[in-house]
């Protein structure tokens, strides 16, 4: 009878072990579909940002026609930032997007009929407002990549992640800081 003792102190720890290894292994799912949510949320507002930049360049192209490059280099970086591929080329090709827009707001300083163009404002406050939810977007989706893969790498998850199909997410994170924040013009004479 002693035995019996033993054998049920192992079958417990053994249980305990398994329902353990269970929870990290649900909670690092857990964490990797909060990555996979914000990364769709920000592919939103990135979309929204993209669709708001034919409009924004027709505008401009209608009044502002000697300024043809601006236009082009506009248009090249939208395509270059739509078919960017994971959170890193898409840091990089938005933030060529976003030195192009600067460009093109700043030629549109040069064309006060532009400027007072009720289309050009309100598209320019639709970029400015998409730009805040991109931002908040971004804060949400580098914050769980952050709790995801510092989950990965702790101690005692690491155990467990080893042993599933878990790999660091990628941050979402534009190279120049002026990108970061709504493009800013002056409509003041």
């Amino acid at each position: 009878m002693p035995g019996w003792g033993i054998a049920i102190i192992v079958i417990v720890l053994v249980v305990l072990v398994i329902i353990w290894g269970v929870a990290l292994y649900n909670r690092l799912v857990r964490l990797r579909v909060e990555v996979q949510q914000g990364w769709a949320n920000i592919d939103v507002q990135l979309r929204r940002r993209y669709d708001l930049i034919p409009n924004l360049v027709e505008t401009v192209k209608g009044d502002a026609t000697h300024e043809r490059g601006v236009v082009e280099a506009v248009t090249a970086a939208r395509t270059v930032a739509l078919d960017a591929k994971g959170p890193a080329e898409a840091g990089q090709a938005n933030s060529l997007l976003g030195r192009a827009l600067g460009g093109l707001f700043a030629v549109a300083e040069n064309y006060p009929d532009l400027k007072a163009s009720s289309n050009f404002l309100q598209l320019q406050t639709e970029l400015a407002n998409v730009e805040e939810m991109l931002a908040a977007a971004r804060r949400y989706y580098n914050s769980t990549v952050g709790k995801y893969n510092a989950t990965q790498h702790t101690v005692p998850s690491n155990v467990v992640a080893t042993f599933g199909t878990f790999s660091d997410a990628e941050f979402f994170e534009e190279e120049d800081a002026a990108v970061r924040s709504a493009p800013q013009v002056s409509f003041d004479r």
